[in-house]
C-alpha cells in the first residue's frame, strides 16, 4: 500500500500499541527494555510466516521516535486487511471499550442479507442506549426516560468495521472520555464538569444489563418460569433490553456479544464479557418483552396486524399509525400512539417491508374508533401472507368499525 493512500494516526502511544498487537495475536520477540521492542505474528494464531517483524520505538523523548513510529506504523499498515479491520481502528483512538455484536446466518461467512445487517446495527444501538438507561437507574419499561443521557452516551461512541469471516458490528466506547449527566451545550464536557462521567462506568452498566437479560434466560431454560426476568430489572433487565436482544438472536445461526475491555485502565471485575444468544430465545424473550411492557395498574392488549398507514411525527410525539388486525378476535383496526419514539422505526420497517407487527398498549373505544394508547412495538414478525389465514376466518365487514384514516 503507497503512503499516500494511509491513514497514519498521530502520536501513538507505544505501550498501548503493543496491547493492541498482543491482543491480535502478536508476539514480543525481542528488544531493548525502553529502547524498543520488536513484535511479529505469533505462528501459533495462523499467521504467514511471510509478515515480517516490526520495530516500535519505545522512548517517547528519544530525537528519532516520531520517525521510527511512523515507519512502524507504514510498515503495519501494508498488510491492507489486517490495518483497516484490526489494527487502525483501534489505535486511531487514544483508548476504547470494544462490543463485537455477532451474527452467522445462513448466507455465506462474513456476508448477512441487507435486511438483517440493518436490524443488527439497529439492535446494537439499542442494546448500548438500553444499558446507558439503566445507568440511571432500573425500570422495566423506559419509554422515554434517561432517554437524552443515554443518546449524549451514544453520540461519544464510534462504529467501527466489520471483522472478516462473520459479520460483527463493532462499537467503540473510549473509557476515558467523559458524558454529562445533564445537558450541556458543550459536545466535550471538560474533565471538572461536576455533571460528567467517564464512559467506562456507562459501559460497565451495558454490561451488567446484558449479562442480567442472559441469567434470566437461562433460568427460564432450566425452569420454565419468566420469574427471572421480573427480578432481574434491578440488575437491568428491562423491555428495551429484551426488545434489543431479539433482533440481536432473531433468524441467527450464531449470534453473540462480546466486550473487549480496554486494557489501560482497569478492567472490570466481576462482570462477564462474552455473551451468546440462540434463535430459539426469541420467543421467550417476546413473552418477557410484553411482560415488561405492561403497566400492571391498567389492561393491556397485545395485537398483531398490518401497519397500513402512518401518519407524520410531530416535534415532541413518538408518532401515530394504523394496525389493521390478523387475529380472529378484537377490534378489526387500531390507531396506535406509540409511547417510545424509538418504536416509530420498527413500524416504518414493519410497513416498508411488508411484515406483521405485534403492539402492546392500553385499548379504549372513542365512538367508533379503537385506540391503543401508550403503546409498545414488542416486535416485527414475519411476512404477512403468512398471518393471512386467520385473518380469512374474520367477517369480511364490520359495520361498527370505521375506516382508521
Amino acid at each position: 500500500m503507497d503512503e499516500v493512500e494511509t491513514t497514519i494516526p498521530e502520536n501513538v502511544d507505544p505501550n498501548r500499541l503493543r496491547i493492541v498487537l498482543k491482543d491480535l495475536g502478536w508476539e514480543d520477540v525481542g528488544g531493548r527494555e525502553g529502547v524498543y521492542a520488536r513484535y511479529a505474528p505469533s505462528l501459533k494464531e495462523g499467521s504467514p510466516l511471510a509478515v515480517p517483524s516490526v520495530l516500535i520505538p519505545l522512548d517517547r523523548a528519544a530525537a528519532d521516535f516520531q520517525l521510527l513510529m511512523r515507519s512502524a506504523l507504514l510498515q503495519l499498515s501494508r498488510q491492507r486487511d489486517f490495518w483497516t479491520r484490526s489494527l487502525y481502528p483501534r489505535i486511531a483512538l487514544s483508548s476504547s471499550d470494544e462490543f463485537r455484536f455477532r451474527k452467522e446466518s445462513r448466507a455465506p461467512s462474513g456476508l448477512i442479507s441487507w435486511r438483517s445487517g440493518e436490524r443488527l446495527i439497529e439492535s446494537a444501538r439499542r442494546t448500548l442506549l438500553a444499558g446507558a438507561k439503566y445507568y440511571l437507574g432500573p425500570e422495566r419499561h423506559f419509554v422515554n426516560r434517561h432517554g437524552r443521557f443515554a443518546s449524549r452516551y451514544l453520540d461519544r461512541v464510534m462504529m467501527g468495521q466489520t471483522a472478516p469471516g462473520s459479520y460483527i458490528v463493532t462499537a467503540l466506547a473510549p473509557p476515558d472520555d467523559q458524558v454529562s449527566l445533564k445537558p450541556s451545550t458543550d459536545a466535550f464536557p471538560s474533565a471538572w464538569d461536576p455533571g460528567a462521567i467517564r464512559l467506562r462506568t456507562v459501559n460497565e452498566a451495558v454490561a451488567h444489563a446484558v449479562g442480567a437479560t442472559v441469567e434470566a434466560l437461562e433460568h427460564h431454560r432450566s425452569s420454565g418460569s419468566l420469574a427471572g426476568f421480573e427480578s432481574g430489572v434491578v440488575d437491568g433487565i428491562s423491555y428495551e433490553m429484551t426488545n434489543a436482544i431479539i433482533g440481536i438472536a432473531a433468524n441467527a445461526d450464531e449470534a453473540d456479544l462480546t466486550i473487549e475491555w480496554d486494557k489501560a485502565s482497569a478492567v472490570p471485575v466481576g462482570l462477564e464479557s462474552h455473551f451468546e444468544f440462540y434463535a430459539s430465545d426469541v420467543p421467550t424473550l417476546t413473552q418477557a418483552a410484553i411482560r415488561l411492557a405492561e403497566d400492571q395498574s391498567i389492561a393491556q392488549v397485545s395485537i398483531i396486524g398490518r401497519v397500513h398507514l402512518l401518519a407524520k411525527k410531530q416535534a415532541g410525539s413518538p408518532g401515530v399509525f394504523g394496525v389493521d388486525s390478523l387475529q380472529s378476535t378484537g377490534p378489526r383496526k387500531v390507531r396506535v400512539r406509540l409511547a417510545d419514539d424509538e418504536d416509530y422505526h420498527e413500524a416504518i420497517r414493519a410497513h416498508e417491508e411488508d411484515l406483521a407487527i405485534q403492539v402492546s398498549g392500553r385499548l379504549e373505544k372513542e365512538g367508533n374508533l379503537s385506540w391503543l394508547y401508550d403503546a409498545t412495538v414488542i416486535r416485527t414478525l414475519g411476512p404477512l401472507d403468512e398471518y393471512e389465514d386467520s385473518r380469512r376466518a374474520r367477517s369480511e365487514t364490520n359495520t361498527d368499525q370505521l375506516d382508521l384514516f
